[in-house]
C-alpha cells in the first residue's frame, strides 16, 4: 500500500521507502507459484512453537526482498487454481511498492484457496485492505466463489489504475471492484452500506507510523456489524513491526492460525510469516482449536 500522509515528517519517511521501490532492478525473487523467496538464505531450526512465536524471532531485521521490474506474471498457487484459470497480475512499482507481489500476499492467497476454495465464502461480502495489484482478492474471487455484490479491492489512489488494470487481466469485471480506501479515513459509502463479513489484509504491515492508521481502519470495519473476521498475514522485516501485533492484541480479539499438524506452517516460519484471525474485542473466539 502507498501511504499519502500529511505529516511533513512522516511524509519524508514515505518518500523515502517510495524511492527504495522504484529503484529498479532485474533480479526476480518470488517463486509465483510457491510464493517462497528463491534467494539463498541459512538453514532454519527445526520448528516448534516457540519458533513460530512472533515475538521469539531474533531481533535482527529481515533483509528487505530485491525489487522487480514491471511486467506480467502468472500463477495457479501450486495448482490450487485449474490451469485454465490461473491469476494473470500486472506488476509495477511506477506509483509504489503496493505495485508488486509480496510473500505475504502469496501466502495469504495460498491459505484462502487451500482453506475457502470449497465454496463456504459464497454469499460473504469479501473486501481486501492494502491490495495493491489485487493480488488476494482476486484469486479469492477466481478460486472461492462468486459474490453479489463484488469482491471489493482497496488501497490509495496511487494503486487504483493497477487494480482496475487486474481486474481486465482476469475478466473479473463485475465481480471484483477496485475502491480507493485511506486507512484512517472515512469507509467509503459502498463498504458501509454492504459490510464485509471477511477482510483480507497481507503484508500491511511494514511502515510504522501508518500502524495507527491502520488499526483504526480495522476498529471502524469490525464495527460495522458483528461476526466480521480480518485474516491478518505479514512478514516481519524490522523490530518495529511487532509493535502492530503487540497494540492489536490490545485493541481485537487476535488468535494465531493454524495449528503444529499443519504443513504449512513450518515454511511460514521459516521466512518469517505469521498470519492471525483478527475480530472485534467482544467476539468471543477460541484459542484452542484450528481457525480455518
Amino acid at each position: 500500500m502507498s501511504l499519502k500522509i500529511d505529516n511533513p515528517i512522516i511524509s519524508m519517511a514515505e518518500e523515502d521507502i517510495k524511492n527504495q521501490c522504484t529503484t529498479t532492478t532485474t533480479t526476480t525473487i518470488l517463486s509465483v507459484d510457491s510464493g517462497s523467496e528463491t534467494q539463498t538464505t541459512p538453514a532454519s531450526p527445526v520448528f516448534s512453537e516457540v519458533d513460530f512465536s512472533p515475538l521469539a524471532i531474533a531481533e535482527d531485521l529481515t533483509p528487505l526482498p530485491t525489487y522487480k521490474e514491471a511486467g506480467t506474471t502468472e500463477t495457479d498457487f501450486d495448482g490450487l487454481l485449474p490451469a485454465e484459470r490461473k491469476l494473470r497480475l500486472r506488476e509495477d512499482l511506477a506509483n509504489g511498492c503496493g505495485g508488486q507481489l509480496w510473500p505475504a500476499g502469496m501466502t495469504l492467497a495460498r491459505y484462502m484457496l487451500r482453506y475457502h476454495g470449497g465454496g463456504d465464502l459464497k454469499g460473504k461480502n469479501i473486501l481486501e485492505l492494502g491490495a495493491g495489484g489485487g493480488l488476494v482478492g482476486l484469486a479469492v474471487a477466481k478460486g472461492c466463489g462468486e459474490w453479489e455484490p463484488p469482491v471489493y479491492i482497496t488501497d490509495q489512489e496511487e494503486m487504483f489504475s493497477l487494480m482496475k488494470h487486474n481486474i481486465k487481466l482476469n475478466g473479473l469485471e463485475g465481480k471484483v471492484e477496485a475502491m480507493i480506501l485511506n486507512w484512517g479515513e472515512s469507509l467509503p459509502s459502498k463498504v458501509i452500506a454492504n459490510p464485509p463479513d471477511v477482510i483480507l489484509a497481507a503484508d500491511c504491515v511494514y511502515f510504522e507510523p501508518a500502524f495507527p492508521l491502520l488499526q483504526t481502519t480495522l476498529q471502524d470495519l469490525l464495527s460495522l456489524k458483528e461476526g466480521i473476521v480480518v485474516y491478518f498475514c505479514f512478514k516481519k522485516r524490522r523490530r518495529a513491526d511487532m509493535q502492530f501485533l503487540k497494540a492489536a492484541r490490545r485493541r481485537f480479539h487476535v488468535v494465531e492460525i493454524g495449528d503444529e499438524d499443519d504443513d504449512e506452517r513450518p515454511v511460514w516460519s521459516r521466512q518469517g510469516l505469521f498470519m492471525f484471525a483478527i475480530t472485534a474485542k467482544e467476539k468471543k473466539t477460541t484459542t484452542t482449536g484450528v481457525y480455518r
